[in-house]
C-alpha cells in the first residue's frame, strides 16, 4: 500500500532543497515512508546501535559512511529515522544540512512531534519544511494522490474497507490484518510502548504507574472535556503536574487537544480543552469512538490542508455557557468555515448547530451520522445546516 505521504514528500525533494521532518504517532508507517523514499542503503536509525554510533561521530562521518563524497548521476535521499531521540539532534542537523545540502535531500521521522522546539529559539529555521502523517483514513483509502483542492467529490469507499477502519481503527498493520485478537494484542503492546519505552526515553517523568493510571483515564474519556483540576485529584498530582503528563501524552501521539473557538461567541468559553484518543479502535461504546472517529479524520484534514500549504485552518469546538455546544468547528484563515456535530446514529437536526451556524454566519453546518449509508451527494454544494452521512463527509476529506 502506497501513502499519501510518499507522493507528497517525494514531490517535496524534488522540488525544495529544505529537508522534509515527518511527525507521527508510533507504528503509523514513518519508517516504512522513509525507507522508500531513501536511496538504499542511505538510511540510519537511532534505534540502530551502529547507525547511532556513526551519527554521534558526527555529519562528516555520516557523510562518509553514506558515501557523500562519491560522484553520483543524482543526489540521492538520506533517512534519519527517530533521530529526535539523540539529545543534540538539531545540531547535527544543522550541521549536516549546512555541509551536505547540495549533494542529497534528506528526510527526517519522530514519534514524538519535531515541532515542539519551536516555542523555543528554532536553530533550524529555513532549512525543513515539516510534514504530519495521520493513520489511514477514508479519504487516504480513496485517492492516494496529493489532493490539488481543500475538498474533492465524493466517493463511496467499499464497505470491507470501511468495516476494517471502524472495527480495527487506522494504523496500518491491525487495519490490514482484520483480526480482532491481533488488534487487541496490537493495542496492549503498542500502548506499553508507548507509555514505558518512549516516556523513559524522551522525558524525566520518574512516576510511571500514576502515568498509566491517567492514559486508561483519558482512554475511557474520549470526546470529554478536559477539567484538570478534577482529573489531577483523581490521580493525586498537582494541576501543573497534570497539565505537563497531558503535554507529554499529546507530544508522543497518545492523543490530542481540541481547544475551544470563543471569537464572536456570546458567553463562550475559554479555557477547557477535549481531548480525544488517537486509536478510536480502542474505544468501546459506540458515541464516543464515532465522535472520536471523525475528530481524528477532521484533523489529519486540517494538518493535510496546511502542509501543503493550501490555507490556514485550525480544528476548534464550540460551547457557551448555555451548554450550547458544537463537537468541532474548523477555522478556514481566521473564520469559522465548517460546524461538525457528531451523531452514531440520530438524524433529527441539533438546535446547537443550527444556532451557531446562524450566529457565526459559517458557510457549511453539519451534522455527520456515522451510521447512515453513502450518498452520491457534495456536501460543500450546500450552505445550510444539514444531516449528512459520515461515509460521504470523509470521502471527501484528505
Amino acid at each position: 500500500m502506497q501513502r499519501l505521504y510518499e507522493r507528497v514528500l517525494t514531490q517535496h525533494l524534488a522540488d525544495n532543497r529544505q529537508m522534509a521532518f515527518l511527525a507521527g504517532p508510533r507504528q503509523v508507517g514513518k519508517t516504512t515512508v522513509c525507507n522508500r523514499l531513501a536511496t538504499p542503503g542511505r538510511v540510519l536509525s537511532w534505534d540502530n546501535q551502529d547507525h547511532r554510533t556513526v551519527i554521534l561521530s558526527g555529519p562528516s562521518a555520516v557523510a562518509g559512511h553514506l558515501g557523500l563524497q562519491l560522484l553520483r548521476e543524482t543526489s540521492g535521499v538520506v533517512g534519519f529515522d527517530e533521530l529526535h531521540k539523540y539529545g543534540k539532534w538539531k545540531a547535527f542537523l544543522k550541521g549536516f544540512f549546512d555541509t551536505y545540502a547540495d549533494q542529497t535531500r534528506i528526510v527526517v521521522t519522530g514519534s514524538s512531534r519535531l515541532d515542539v522546539f519551536r516555542r523555543g529559539s528554532d536553530s533550524l529555521m529555513g532549512r525543513y519544511f515539516l510534514f504530519h502523517i495521520h493513520p489511514l483514513s477514508v479519504g487516504e483509502l480513496l485517492r492516494p494522490e496529493i489532493p490539488s483542492t481543500v475538498v474533492a467529490p465524493p466517493k463511496p469507499l467499499d464497505e470491507p474497507s470501511w468495516t476494517a477502519l471502524w472495527q480495527h481503527g487506522g494504523f496500518p498493520e491491525p487495519f490490514l490484518k482484520r483480526d480482532r485478537r491481533f488488534s487487541l494484542r496490537w493495542q496492549d503492546l503498542r500502548r506499553h510502548q508507548l507509555l514505558r519505552e518512549d516516556v523513559r526515553d524522551l522525558t524525566r517523568i520518574q512516576e510511571l504507574g500514576q502515568l498509566e493510571t491517567l492514559a486508561r483515564l483519558l482512554g475511557e474519556r474520549s470526546g470529554h472535556q478536559m477539567i484538570y483540576s478534577n482529573l489531577a485529584t483523581e490521580i493525586r498530582v498537582s494541576v501543573d503536574t497534570l497539565r505537563r503528563w497531558i503535554e507529554t501524552l499529546c507530544s508522543l501521539h497518545f492523543g490530542f487537544l481540541v481547544r475551544p473557538w470563543f471569537q464572536n461567541v456570546a458567553k463562550s468559553l475559554r479555557k477547557e480543552p477535549k481531548w480525544f484518543l488517537r486509536d478510536w479502535a480502542e474505544i468501546e461504546d459506540p458515541g464516543p469512538r464515532s465522535e472520536t472517529f471523525v475528530a481524528c479524520h477532521l484533523l489529519k484534514a486540517v494538518d493535510a490542508w496546511n502542509d501543503l500549504g493550501l490555507g490556514r485552518f485550525e480544528l476548534r469546538y464550540l460551547r457557551d455557557k448555555l451548554q450550547r455546544e458544537v463537537d468541532f468547528v474548523i477555522i478556514r484563515d481566521r473564520r469559522p468555515w465548517v460546524l461538525v456535530e457528531v451523531m452514531h446514529s440520530d438524524t433529527a437536526l441539533s438546535p446547537s448547530l443550527t444556532y451557531h451556524a446562524q450566529q457565526l454566519r459559517a458557510a457549511h453546518a453539519f451534522q455527520v451520522v456515522v451510521d447512515l449509508p453513502f450518498e452520491q451527494a457534495d456536501c460543500f454544494a450546500e450552505r445550510r445546516p444539514l444531516v449528512v452521512p459520515a461515509r460521504t463527509l470523509l470521502s471527501q476529506l484528505p
